[in-house]
């Protein structure tokens, strides 16, 4: 296997429940499992750089992106939008998409999830993702530590 030297994910389904929560005056919460922030520095120690795609807009994922020290953050890309992304990181790195590791859950993750070296997904994530070739299906669901689970897995922990 190729050594993995971009570690990619999704927000909801992934580092989250895929829940949204509203609260009676219309703020959105999102819930995200200290198990995956940790994943954040393994990576980082490990030095694998790191970043989050996602479809949504929040200010929630930039505090979160922030808190976990991503290298990169990209939202509302859509319609092809985080393979696209994916491939401008690669093409400033230096590297392939077959040294990028990427867990996504949904129908929206798949074209990113097909080009990567390293496509994983949650326990919990749609059938037309589960059903890729050489996708590492995790035991741990969206927002449970699943990001950890896969960061343990590349790292050999």
């Amino acid at each position: 296997m190729t050594a993995i030297k971009l570690f990619l994910t999704d927000v909801d389904g992934v580092l989250t429940d895929g829940s949204m929560y509203y609260t009676e005056s219309g703020d959105e919460i999102k819930r995200f499992h200290t198990y995956d922030g940790m994943a954040f520095e393994l990576l980082r120690n490990a030095g694998i750089k790191t970043g989050i795609v996602t479809s949504e807009n929040t200010q929630i994922v930039a505090r979160r992106a922030a808190k976990v020290k991503a290298d990169y953050l990209f939202q509302g890309k859509r319609d092809g939008g985080k393979l696209a992304v994916a491939e401008q990181i690669c093409k400033e790195m230096g590297i392939t998409m077959a040294e990028v590791a990427y867990i996504g859950d949904d129908i929206n993750c798949l074209d990113l999830l097909k080009a990567v070296g390293l496509p994983a997904c949650p326990a919990n994530a749609r059938a037309a993702v589960k059903n890729i070739p050489n996708i590492m299906l995790l035991e741990t669901k969206g927002g449970e530590g699943a990001v950890r689970e896969f960061v343990e897995r590349i790292l050999g922990q």
